[in-house]
């Protein structure tokens, strides 16, 4: 085992996004890469979607409806298609399919689409909207806000009134950049065939022809190779916000730039600020393998019981990946934790049989999303078969006699 020094490491100096709120971290491992101001809620408009796509993709993945299950349109999710002052969609005929509203929320920003899709989970959109506030709180997200399903603010649906009460409630969606991290990694990799929508260019809403606002995708003004979703966003408040998935470099990321600022009104500020993050990473992480699937961490080995063998060796289920700065020396600790004191034989190769953790001595911010470091699980390197017969038996009277 390596001796461990932990210390923390901060953005550089020189660098520095243009937005209220930024961060970037590792899907695979969750490791914070980069922060600015993460843990500060501000409204993200439509990037709430991400939520509400989860939600959906979760009842789908339970069996309440399917892909091509068909969705009613109530007179509450129609009336915001009918307002000119928020439309961005039409939706006359009233009953649509799962996945086209899907598009039309993920793509569109439609909060028409949002809303149905809502209450085609939960029944009604307050009930969905309690639902959205437990899967925060099971995440160990506390700081947020959430009024709706859509992040439409609520002033532009309901009459205002002077009510000391209603000028002091909430009207629209907050998140942290840190929040909305969470979101998108538990979004992209419990579901991962989200980004089949994400990276469409373009869409098709019943015959409608529907605009992907990502400017970072193919043929696009801001295209960068990799990537491949997910969702902008705005707020009269805050402005305009971006969170993109990549691949670069073999790693995995999600970025997250809330509120970013527009110079001269340029529309395409959220994606230059994303641009010059992701080069960032590039420029000072690396993935680094520590142990190939297969291999046997120093004395990484479990007790057998009843077995040919007394002992066996632990290997990594698959290669443990981490991440880590460019031409850093800093020390890390590997360690290897059994999950028994024993395994009582037969044992096949697949059981899992112990945990080989991370210890990160370089922590941006928090470190990690939901204080998790990297752990991989560890297997057996071969079959354990049982013992013969009189060998157990024996085994088995010497355990008796001992308790």
């Amino acid at each position: 085992v390596i001796g461990l020094t932990m210390y923390k490491v901060a953005a550089d100096d020189e660098f520095s996004i243009a937005a209220k709120g930024a961060i970037a971290v590792d899907v695979t491992s969750g490791k914070i890469l980069y922060e600015k101001d993460s843990q500060s809620p501000i409204e993200v408009g439509s990037i709430s979607n991400l939520l509400t796509t989860y939600l959906v993709y979760e009842a789908i993945d339970k069996g309440q409806f399917n892909m091509d299950s068909f969705v009613d349109i109530s007179d509450n999710a129609y009336y915001l298609t009918n307002n000119i002052d928020f439309t961005n969609l039409s939706m006359e005929a009233r009953r649509y399919k799962v996945r086209d509203l899907l598009q039309a929320s993920l793509l569109a920003s439609s909060h028409g689409a949002t809303v149905a899709l809502a209450e085609k989970v939960a029944g009604s959109e307050d009930k969905f909207v309690q639902m959205m506030n437990a899967k925060l709180q099971e995440w160990g997200i506390a700081d947020a806000t959430l009024v709706n399903s859509s992040g439409l603010n609520t002033k532009l649906v309901e009459e205002e009134t002077t009510t000391k009460t209603d000028t002091e409630k909430a009207t629209e969606n907050k998140f942290s950049a840190y929040d909305v991290a969470v979101i998108a990694r538990h979004l992209i990799t419990d579901f991962p065939k989200v980004t089949d929508i994400t990276s469409k260019v373009k869409g098709d809403f019943s015959g409608i022809e529907l605009d992907n606002y990502n400017y970072m995708l193919k043929d696009q003004p801001n295209f960068r190779l990799g990537v491949d979703g997910l969702k902008a966003g705005s707020s009269e408040t805050d402005g305009i916000s971006f969170v993109a998935s990549t691949t670069q470099d073999g790693m995995r990321l999600i970025t997250v730039v809330l509120g970013v600022d527009e110079i001269d009104g340029d529309p395409y500020a959220p994606f230059v600020a994303t641009a010059s993050l992701m080069n960032y990473i590039a420029q000072h992480y690396t993935q680094t393998t520590i142990l190939k699937a297969g291999d046997a961490y120093e004395d990484s080995k479990v007790n057998i019981t009843d077995g040919k063998k007394a002992t066996i060796p632990a290997v990594a289920e698959k290669d443990f990946k981490v991440i880590q700065r460019i031409g850093s020396q800093a020390d890390y600790k590997i360690s290897f934790t059994s999950l028994k004191k024993t395994y009582l034989a037969p044992i096949s190769k697949k059981t899992k049989v112990g945990t080989l953790t991370y210890e990160d001595p370089e922590l941006v911010g928090q470190g990690y999303l939901e204080n998790k470091q990297p752990s991989i699980s560890m297997v057996p390197s071969k079959k354990v078969e049982k013992s013969i017969f009189l060998k157990v038996w024996w085994n088995q009277f010497v355990r008796f006699v001992n308790e």
